[in-house]
C-alpha cells in the first residue's frame, strides 16, 4: 500500500501542474504583473491585506468615487486592457450630446452636482454678465429641465427680439436703430434705460449730459446724424459778437476754443499766432484787436512802437537797438526785468556783473565802454598786494585767474599748474602758506616743502628705512598723508588678496627693514596649528603658495595628483569627500588605507586572487606598491560602494 501511495501522489502532482500550465491567464495573454501583487495562497479572491497594485501609474488614476468601486465595475471581463478611459465609455450621456462628451469640463469624480455654473459659463462663448448672472437657466435653455443644453445664439437680438420690437421711447423699429444692442446698452446693466446707453461714438459730457435724445435727434430717426459742433450750433456761431466770429473769419471748428461747458465759457482760443502770457493775459480781446481780428500785428513793436521810441535808459532809438523786443524783454508788465541777452555780443554779464546797473559800467556812454576786464579794473590790478600783481608782472588778462564773482575770490590762478599743480590739500591752502611772500623761488617738489614731515615720520620711519624722498611715489596731496599706497611695496612683497587690506603694522610690527618676504616667515604658526590636514606631522612643504592663494586659506588647490596619488583623475575621481576617507590616522597623513575602500574584507579571497604575485602582502602599502596610480592591473579587486554611496 505504501508503495502505491509513492506512485499515485507524484502522478497527481504532475497532472495538476500540467493543467495549471495550460490554463490561459484570465487577465489576457499579455498581462505581465506578478500574481502576488493582488493574490495570496489563501485563494484567487483579491487579497486586500497584500494588495499593492498602484492604479496611479496607469492611464487612469482612481480619485473621488472611483476609489469606492469594485474592480469588476470597470473591468467586467478581467482583461484590464479592455477598459476605456473616457467618461462617456462608462457613463450614459444624460445631455443627449448637447454639451459634448468631455464630462470633466463641468463634473468631478467627487459628485455629478455642478456648483460653479457661472464660472464654467465664462469659458463658453457667452460669459454670464450683468442681469444674466441671476437669470434662470431655462430662460435661455428651454430644455434644461431635461438636462439638454442646445447651443444658443450669442447676439443680444437672438434672445431680445421682443424687447427690440416693443421699445417705443424711442421706437426702435421706426427709427431704424441698429439691432446690435450693445451699441447703446451695457451688458453689465440690469435695465434697458437710456442712462446706460453707450454713446461713446459721441461722448455726452457737461452741457450735452442732460439733454433729451430728441433735442439732437430731431428727425425721429436715430440713425447717422452729423456729429460736428457747427452742425447743431451754426446759429450760435453766426450770432456771436464778442468777438464776431463771422467777421473775424474764425474757423467753425468750435472745439478749437470751446468745450461742452454750458454758456461757451471758458473759451481757450489757442492764440498760437501770438502767445498770451503775463501782461498779455487779459480777458478783453478788444484791447489789442480793437474790433479788427484779421490784421492785428503779431510782433511786439507793432503794438509798442511808442514805448521803443520813448525809452531813455538806455535810449533804444538813438543806440539803434533792434526792434525785436523779445531779445531783451518778456511780457512782464513794466518791461522789467530786462535781460538784454545780446549784451554777450559786447561783454558777457556773469557773476557780479549780473546785478550791476547799466550806468555803473557805461556811465551814460553805451558806445565806447571797454570790453576787457582791465579796462574797468586797472585800479584793482595796480592796488593788489597779496600777491602784488604789478610788481610780479602778472598778466593783465584777469580772467586767467579770476571769475566775475564779487571780491575777486575764489581765484584759481590756473597757470599755477605750470609751476606746481594744486590738487587735494593744496587746493585750500592760502598762497602765503607756501610762498611766504616769495613768489619766485618757492620749491616745486614735495620734499622741498615737507622735509620736516619726512624726517619726523615714525610709522614707518622714512629716514631710517631709507624710503625715497619722492613723496608722490606713495602719497597723494590728500590732507593727512593718507591713504598712502606705497606702490613700490611689490619690490619687496606683492600685496594681493587678503594682504591688500592689511595694515602695515600687522605685518611689520614696527620693523620695516628685516621682515621676512616668504609666506612661512609670517605664517609659521598657521602651518604648525593646522589639523585638517596636519601640515607639520604630514610633512607638508612650507612653500604655502603650492596650495594656497593670498585671498584666503581655502579653497586650497594642493596638487595631490602630481605629487602623490591621483585622486582628482582616473578611477578615484569623484569617489571621496574628505581627506580622512583614505588617511585614517588624523595625526599622520603618511598613513593611508586602500583596503578600507575596496572589497578586501575577505583576506583569504584576496590572497587567492593574488596567488603567485611576487611581493604581495595584505596591507595598504603593498597595494600602493603595485597600484601606484590607482589602476586595476594585476588581480586587484573591483571597487565597492560605501555607505555614503561613494565608489572607489
Amino acid at each position: 500500500m505504501r508503495k502505491l501511495s509513492f506512485i499515485i501522489l507524484p502522478a497527481l502532482a504532475i497532472a495538476f501542474l500540467s493543467v495549471a500550465m495550460t490554463d490561459p491567464n484570465p487577465h489576457g495573454k499579455d498581462f505581465k504583473i506578478s500574481c502576488n501583487v493582488c493574490h495570496s495562497s489563501k485563494g484567487w479572491m483579491l487579497d486586500k491585506e497584500i494588495y499593492s497594485f498602484d492604479h496611479g501609474k496607469t492611464a487612469f488614476s482612481l480619485t473621488g468615487q472611483h476609489l469606492q468601486l469594485n474592480c469588476r465595475s470597470c473591468h467586467p471581463t478581467l482583461v484590464f486592457t479592455d477598459a476605456k478611459t473616457a467618461c462617456i465609455d462608462c457613463h450614459t450621456d444624460m445631455h443627449y450630446q448637447t454639451v459634448g462628451p468631455d464630462c470633466i469640463r463641468c463634473h468631478t469624480t467627487q459628485s455629478w452636482i455642478v456648483n460653479n455654473i457661472t464660472e464654467l459659463h465664462e469659458r463658453s462663448r457667452f460669459p454670464l454678465l450683468g442681469a444674466h448672472r441671476s437669470t434662470d437657466c431655462s430662460l435661455c435653455h428651454p430644455s434644461s429641465s431635461l438636462l439638454r443644453f442646445e447651443p444658443q445664439g450669442i447676439q443680444c437680438y437672438d434672445c431680445h427680439q421682443n424687447n427690440y420690437m416693443a421699445a417705443k421711447n424711442p421706437d426702435h423699429v421706426a427709427a431704424g436703430i441698429s439691432k446690435d444692442c450693445i451699441q447703446c446698452h451695457s451688458i453689465n446693466s440690469i435695465t434697458w434705460n437710456s442712462s446706460n446707453t453707450d454713446h461713446s461714438f459721441f461722448p455726452l459730457t457737461q452741457g450735452h449730459a442732460n439733454l433729451n435724445c430728441t433735442q439732437c435727434h430731431t428727425s425721429g430717426t436715430f440713425g447717422a446724424i452729423p456729429n460736428q459742433c457747427v452742425n447743431c450750433h451754426i446759429d450760435n456761431y453766426t450770432s456771436t459778437t464778442n468777438p464776431n466770429h463771422v467777421a473775424a473769419g474764425f474757423p467753425n471748428t468750435c472745439a478749437d476754443c470751446h468745450n461742452t461747458n454750458p454758456g461757451w465759457k471758458p473759451a481757450t482760443f489757442d492764440h498760437t499766432s501770438f502767445p498770451l502770457t503775463l501782461g498779455h493775459a487779459i480777458n478783453d480781446c478788444n484791447k489789442c484787436h480793437n474790433g479788427n481780428y484779421a490784421t492785428t500785428p503779431n510782433t511786439c513793436v507793432g503794438c509798442h512802437q511808442a514805448n521803443y521810441s520813448g525809452s531813455t535808459n538806455p535810449p533804444h532809438q538813438s543806440l539803434n537797438f533792434p526792434t525785436t523786443c523779445a531779445d531783451c524783454h518778456t511780457t512782464n508788465p513794466g518791461w522789467k526785468p530786462a535781460t538784454f541777452t545780446i549784451h554777450d555780443t559786447y561783454y558777457p554779464l556773469t557773476g557780479g556783473h549780473t546785478t550791476t546797473s547799466c550806468n555803473s559800467c557805461h556811465n551814460g556812454n553805451y558806445a565806447t565802454t571797454p570790453n576787457t576786464c582791465v579796462g574797468c579794473h586797472q585800479a584793482n590790478y595796480t592796488g593788489s598786494t597779496n600777491p602784488p600783481h604789478q610788481s610780479l608782472t602778472f598778466p593783465t588778462t584777469c580772467a586767467d585767474c579770476h571769475t566775475t564773482t564779487p571780491g575777486w575770490k575764489p581765484a584759481t590762478f590756473t597757470i599755477h599748474d605750470t609751476y606746481y599743480p594744486l590738487t587735494g590739500g593744496h587746493t585750500t591752502t592760502s598762497c602765503n602758506s607756501c610762498h611766504n611772500g616769495n613768489y619766485s623761488t618757492t620749491p616745486n617738489t614735495c620734499v622741498g616743502c615737507h622735509q620736516a614731515n619726512y624726517n619726523g615720520s615714525t610709522n614707518p620711519p622714512h629716514q631710517t628705512a631709507n624710503i625715497p624722498t619722492t613723496c608722490a611715489d606713495c602719497h597723494t596731496t590728500n590732507p593727512g598723508w593718507t591713504p598712502a599706497t606705497f606702490a613700490i611695496h611689490n619690490n619687496y612683497w606683492p600685496l594681493t588678496g587678503a594682504h591688500v587690506n592689511t595694515s602695515c603694522q600687522q605685518c611689520h610690527n614696527g620693523n620695516y627693514t628685516s621682515i621676512p618676504n616668504t609666506c612661512i616667515g609670517c605664517h609659521q604658526n598657521d602651518y604648525i596649528q593646522t589639523n585638517n590636514p596636519p601640515h607639520a606631522s604630514a610633512q607638508f612643504p612650507t612653500d604655502c603658495q603650492m596650495c594656497h592663494t593670498t585671498t584666503a586659506w581655502s579653497p586650497s588647490t594642493f596638487n595631490h595628483d602630481a605629487q602623490y596619488f591621483p585622486i582628482y583623475s582616473g578611477k578615484h575621481a569623484g569617489t571621496w569627500s574628505l581627506c580622512s576617507d583614505c588617511h585614517t590616522n588624523a595625526s599622520n597623513y603618511q598613513v593611508f588605507s586602500c583596503i578600507d575602500c575596496h572589497q578586501h574584507s575577505n583576506q583569504n579571497e584576496v590572497n587567492n586572487q593574488h596567488d603567485g604575485v611576487s611581493g604581495y602582502s595584505y596591507n595598504s602599502a603593498a597595494c600602493y606598491s603595485c597600484h601606484p596610480t590607482g589602476s586595476s592591473g594585476g588581480k586587484m579587486a573591483k571597487p565597492r560602494m560605501n555607505n555614503d554611496n561613494r565608489k572607489n
